[in-house]
């Protein structure tokens, strides 16, 4: 991660914690030599609203004026629910997808195969390993073998 999205991170957990709101991702993108995009990605119990991100906008955004995280340069201060397909980046992440079908792609192949859908049965609290099935396989993953993971959105 960035300092500027450390230093964001460091600033706004306290504030959204007491939102009862997650905070999944920090990003900052330079879009120019003076100008910046700042993410916020939030997640909440129930899914995320447009007043949920207009209140967490409302909420950090003199803070962040007062830390001024891009030292003067502007930027675009954004607040966002992850969206469905986005990669699992956290522990929650993983427990609210126990018992469904994900997408994984891992860094190196296992069993054959670096890219594959299977049933996520397990993710222990240490976050270090997780379980799933695969073509009637119970398969242990290393999180850090991970390259993606996602939920597969079905119609």
């Amino acid at each position: 991660m960035s300092k500027i999205c450390d230093s964001v991170q460091a600033l706004i957990l306290p504030i959204l914690d007491k939102m009862n709101i997650e905070l999944v991702e920090v990003e900052f993108k330079k879009r120019g030599e003076n100008d910046g995009s700042l993410t916020i990605y939030i997640d909440k119990e129930g899914g995320v609203s447009l007043d949920d991100c207009e209140a967490v906008h409302n909420a950090i955004d003199a803070p962040l004026d007062e830390l001024d995280p891009t030292d003067g340069k502007p930027y675009t201060l954004n607040v966002s629910s992850p969206g469905l397909d986005r990669p699992f980046k956290t522990l929650r992440d993983y427990k609210k997808h126990l018992g469904e079908d994900i997408e994984i792609s891992l860094y190196k192949p296992v069993e054959g195969v670096k890219k594959f859908e299977a049933k996520l049965e397990e993710v222990d609290d240490g976050f270090d390993h997780v379980k799933v099935s695969y073509k009637g396989k119970t398969i242990q993953l290393n999180i850090k073998e991970i390259a993606l993971a996602r939920a597969v959105i079905k119609f």
